[in-house]
């Protein structure tokens, strides 16, 4: 075989990720992990006709963290941010042009901890497709799609042991490169983690 079944993702629409995703709790109220920064990232999903994208960055080297990796947009919480999604709008609105508006809020996913002392919570937004894209000089280099489809493959990506510059070792999801860009670290963990949980609650 060697492929894995995606056909899910011929089924899914707006209503079903909203029922997967929609969480009680949107907030950063509540979480007690002070030596953590709470940050908020868009998964960013379009559709064009049928199938599913998501958009990602490319991050310059001028940045303060995870220089010129690929990302979602997003960034730590601001002090007047009061959710998740307050952030993640923002940081999509300056990191990539997209304004709020064009944003369809469909949930939102469990933090996820970075190697750089981030926690990090996925908010998934619809993106109301075609939509004009200015990445913000500074801190994006590129901004570019991929089909959930090529995402989902298992052949596309591989866990490995991974050696950070502090000397210690764990298991990260890398891609394949596409579109010259590889997706890896925690990026791909969220977006892994978003594509099994599409999965695992496809159809109930």
């Amino acid at each position: 075989m060697g492929m894995n079944d995606i056909s899910y993702l011929d089924d899914i629409n707006d209503q079903s990720i909203k029922t997967i995703f929609q969480t009680t709790d949107n907030s950063y109220s509540g979480i007690n992990h002070s030596n953590l920064t709470p940050a908020a990232v868009l998964i960013p999903l379009y559709q064009d006709g049928r199938e599913w994208f998501t958009l990602f960055t490319l991050r310059t080297d001028r940045v303060e963290n995870h220089k010129g990796q690929v990302s979602f947009p997003g960034g730590a919480a601001d002090i007047m941010d009061k959710t998740p999604v307050d952030t993640a709008l923002r940081e999509t609105f300056e990191e990539t042009g997209i304004p709020p508006q064009k944003v369809q809020i469909l949930g939102q996913m469990p933090p996820h901890i970075s190697s750089s002392g981030f926690l990090i919570y996925p908010v998934i937004g619809k993106i109301a497709w075609p939509v004009a894209l200015t990445p913000a000089e500074n801190e994006v280099k590129r901004i570019f799609s991929v089909p959930l489809k090529w995402l989902a493959e298992t052949v596309n990506k591989e866990e490995r042991l991974y050696t950070r510059q502090n000397g210690t070792q764990e298991m990260v999801v890398f891609y394949k490169p596409y579109d010259g860009e590889i997706i890896w670290g925690i990026t791909a963990r969220i977006i892994t983690d978003f594509l099994n949980l599409l999965q695992k609650n496809h159809g109930r």
